[in-house]
């Protein structure tokens, strides 16, 4: 068997692979080169490049596909959320996060549920009144979980961390609490048949939701602190500084497939590990391993985003999804502006 010949699948996915990682060397150039910009990054560099970059494969094509991967839901959850949201807890200024955590939790958690019921009532009541689908409650407190997360992403990229040492530490606490609790209320939702509720379902449910967020910050803490045991106790660093990178990795890595394992909130999970993480195992270990650790996880997290939002440039001229909807334009455009005066009559209530 001749190992320099490639099948024509192998070989087509292996330029597939060498397109995207120019691309994302790209993302990284130009970003750098647009840093004086404030309202640009890499971000934003990436979504308009994959933009352009779909386009250019929709005309080469003729139409058929905006994609040079093909990205799945496992892609995404098993492999490029876990850097990034554990990264956000590890490179967090612990002392402002602490400091603010009543704070954070009430814009995070209740601000969520609050925004969770305005949604989920608002939707049940203007689709039914404008005859908009046919869904059931499970379905309207789905799609309450989905939009009362919002994005934090944009809002800190113009914010200083040094400047503005408070603000930046309540939107981005706010940020990931809410995203996890709007993670854990719709699991908490697809748990349960809705579609007959009474007082003994509801209290099941918000029993399973309490579960869920206890105990995967409590699966992240324990995660964090064994790490920080196993290399205190063994002092890997006297041999190779290798080991000590390695582990930290990995047992981060484990917490978040634990939590997946056994059905909790693995964002929760990573997020809560990566803090006491940096509080507990970064000081345990060397000042090279410290130093490569800090830069190793920073730089997984900016990857894996980068890889992100430039497939959702490429994900925007969709072909399939743009042929799903166009014989239901109406119907699409209808639900979609009434889910937004939802969403913005439920941000000014919250105000």
């Amino acid at each position: 068997m001749n190992l320099g010949m490639f099948s024509t699948s192998d070989h087509s996915s292996v330029v597939s692979m060498n397109l995207f990682v120019a691309l994302l060397c790209a993302c990284i150039v130009l970003g750098h080169l647009l840093e004086e910009y404030r309202w640009m990054n890499e971000s934003i560099t990436a979504l308009a490049l994959g933009l352009c970059t779909g386009i250019i494969i929709l005309l080469t094509t003729r139409g058929k596909s905006s994609h040079i991967l093909v990205f799945s839901e496992d892609l995404f959850f098993i492999y490029l959320l876990p850097p990034i949201i554990f990264n956000a807890g590890f490179q967090v200024k612990k002392k402002q996060f602490f400091r603010n955590f009543m704070t954070i939790m009430l814009f995070g958690a209740i601000g969520t549920l609050i925004s969770f019921g305005i949604i989920s009532l608002g939707a049940i009541h203007f689709f039914k009144k404008m005859k908009i689908g046919s869904l059931d409650i499970g379905d309207y407190l789905a799609l309450g979980a989905i939009f009362s997360a919002t994005d934090s992403v944009c809002t800190l990229q113009v914010l200083n961390q040094d400047e503005t040492p408070l603000l930046y530490s309540l939107v981005f606490g706010e940020g990931v609490v809410n995203d996890a609790t709007s993670v854990v209320l719709f699991n908490a939702i697809q748990s349960f048949d809705l579609s007959h509720i009474d007082s003994s379902i509801a209290l099941q449910f918000i029993g399973n939701f309490l579960y869920l967020f206890i105990t995967s910050t409590m699966l992240g803490v324990i995660a964090g602190l064994l790490s920080a045991y196993i290399i205190k106790k063994l002092y890997f660093g006297r041999h190779s500084t290798d080991r000590e990178v390695a582990i930290m990795i990995l047992m981060a890595y484990l917490s978040y497939m634990l939590a997946e394992l056994f059905y909790l909130s693995a964002i929760l999970t990573v997020f809560f590990c990566g803090i006491v993480m940096s509080h507990y195992t970064w000081h345990n270990v060397t000042e090279s391993s410290r130093v490569t650790t800090k830069h190793a996880f920073a730089t997984l997290s900016f990857v894996a985003e980068i890889f992100i939002f430039l497939y959702v440039g490429m994900d925007a001229l969709d072909i399939e999804k743009w042929r799903f909807v166009s014989d239901r334009y109406g119907y699409y455009i209808k639900s979609t502006l009434v889910t937004m005066r939802i969403c913005l009559e439920c941000n000014w209530s919250e105000h």
